[in-house]
């Protein structure tokens, strides 16, 4: 009887722990980064057709912002989320890295200057959907000037942010200013599932980061895996939390402070 009872609440842990986020087993956040055409062309359309929502982390100078700004503005209206990715997306230069430009080369930035420009695309991005709530993706996953992390003057701006590590947490160990996430360079439709399956077991958050959509970016992944995997994600939704970055993090904000 000793050991019966054991079991039965270690079942009933197993069973509470599993469904933690908001029911589900896992989360799943689908990211997509820099606003390039092949995002409106290629991956909203797919998206809508399955009902799922996406965060689209916007870079305001982008030409395709430039060119289609009535567009991104629409996103917000079909319930996805309009992330902050700054004004030109900067990044640290040097070896392996000689197409960032000197003007927009971090070791040329001060921290001053990385804030004004994030919190400039902040308020480009309330005249777009009239949101003050936001998260920010760092860009190419550079989080410092530097040796000083400009995130940490900037968390009154945003309720979390997404950095660049092929790595899954589960939900009491997550950073909501370091949320890490699964960068796709050309993967499969089943090596991007095998990501889910993995997410689902551990019930861990997965967050997937999307460039190109075929083309438009060298970080890319081909419209046939790309729609297999959402596919895939709508397929098993009983058992996964589907959401933008923003609905997410609001929701890990909450369960931190019960805790």
């Amino acid at each position: 009887m000793k050991y019966l009872l054991i079991i039965l609440a270690l079942s009933s842990f197993t069973n509470t722990y599993a469904q933690v986020w908001n029911g589900k087993k896992c989360a799943v956040v689908i990211t997509y980064d820099d606003a390039i055409d092949q995002h409106l062309d290629n991956a909203v359309p797919i998206l809508d057709s399955l009902g799922l929502k996406a965060s689209f982390y916007v870079t305001a100078f982008s030409g395709s912002v430039q060119n289609r700004l009535n567009e991104w503005k629409n996103l917000d209206k079909k319930g996805h989320e309009l992330g902050n990715h700054t004004l030109y997306h900067p990044c640290t230069g040097g070896t392996g890295r000689e197409w960032v430009k000197p003007e927009y080369d971090m070791r040329n930035y001060t921290v001053q200057r990385m804030i004004d420009e994030t919190r400039m695309t902040n308020l480009f991005l309330q005249a777009l959907d009239g949101k003050t709530k936001r998260t920010f993706a760092f860009t190419c996953g550079d989080m410092k000037i530097g040796d000083s992390s400009f995130i940490n003057a900037m968390k009154k701006d945003f309720v979390a942010a997404r950095a660049v590590r092929n790595e899954m947490h589960q939900i009491n160990e997550i950073d909501l200013y370091n949320i890490d996430c699964y960068m796709v360079n050309n993967h499969t439709g089943e090596q991007m599932i095998e990501w889910v399956k993995k997410a689902i077991a551990t019930n861990s958050l997965l967050v997937i980061l999307f460039h190109g959509v075929g083309g438009g970016n060298g970080l890319d992944v081909s419209i046939s895996a790309h729609q297999q995997l959402l596919t895939y994600l709508k397929q098993n939704e009983k058992d996964i939390m589907i959401a933008p970055m923003i609905t997410v993090a609001e929701y890990l904000q909450s369960r931190q402070k019960i805790k």
